[in-house]
């Protein structure tokens, strides 16, 4: 490169980085994020890493149930135990309203489907008429204390985090668990947990025991 010349090349750069984000733009169109992560994931590790597809290393010995077994031991609490049943009249505060189930459903985004088969789509469409219900069945979930366990089951896909895996630990598991599950979730960490970050001191603490809610 010649002196003096720098803002040619930096242009030419420019151009050269636009065109390359272009052609993988178009590469990566087609694929499906939602219900296919690991072609989407195998396509990312072709352009980053200019592997081709089927290159991928499968190790002798890893199976799905060996992963499955993997993931569940690194997922469980040995020291959990069940809380004892509530005796108390529970907090009205604490509930949710049918409005608020309404909206959470009425700006639900596309995203991946769960075990249950219930896709986003179709909550967001009928939040009129799912509200209700899905609010008593929120409410109750909280006043108990317990998730339903169709919820804690998720579709696990093993995406391999080093080029050549030879154990369990090598992958990395993309958890789908059903979209209801996730609306809980949601609405537990904005009606609980985000006050309590924001003003620990004036905050409505809620009563529930939030250890409760583990994915195990």
């Amino acid at each position: 490169m010649r002196r003096g010349r720098t803002f040619e090349a930096d242009a030419l750069a420019t151009r050269v980085r636009k065109a390359i984000t272009r052609h993988s733009m178009k590469w990566l169109r087609n694929i499906n994020t939602m219900q296919d992560p690991k072609e989407a994931w195998a396509k990312v590790r072709e352009v980053t890493r200019g592997t081709s597809r089927g290159s991928g290393h499968q190790p002798a010995g890893i199976t799905a149930q060996v992963l499955n077994d993997h993931y569940a031991a690194i997922s469980t609490d040995a020291d959990y135990r069940a809380p004892k049943p509530k005796v108390t009249v529970t907090d009205r505060r604490w509930f949710s309203t049918e409005m608020d189930i309404f909206r959470l459903l009425d700006t639900l985004k596309p995203t991946a489907t769960g075990l249950d088969g219930i896709p986003a789509w179709f909550l967001r469409l009928g939040a009129p008429i799912f509200a209700a219900p899905l609010c008593q069945l929120f409410n109750q979930s909280l006043a108990t204390g317990t998730v339903p366990s169709q919820w804690k089951t998720a579709v696990i896909t093993p995406v391999a985090k080093v080029p050549r895996p030879t154990k369990p630990s090598d992958y990395r598991p993309i958890s789908v668990t059903p979209v209801l599950s996730r609306l809980l979730e949601k609405l537990i960490v904005r009606r609980y947990i985000y006050p309590l970050l924001r003003q620990p001191s004036t905050a409505l603490t809620p009563r529930i025991p939030l250890t409760v809610y583990r994915y195990f």
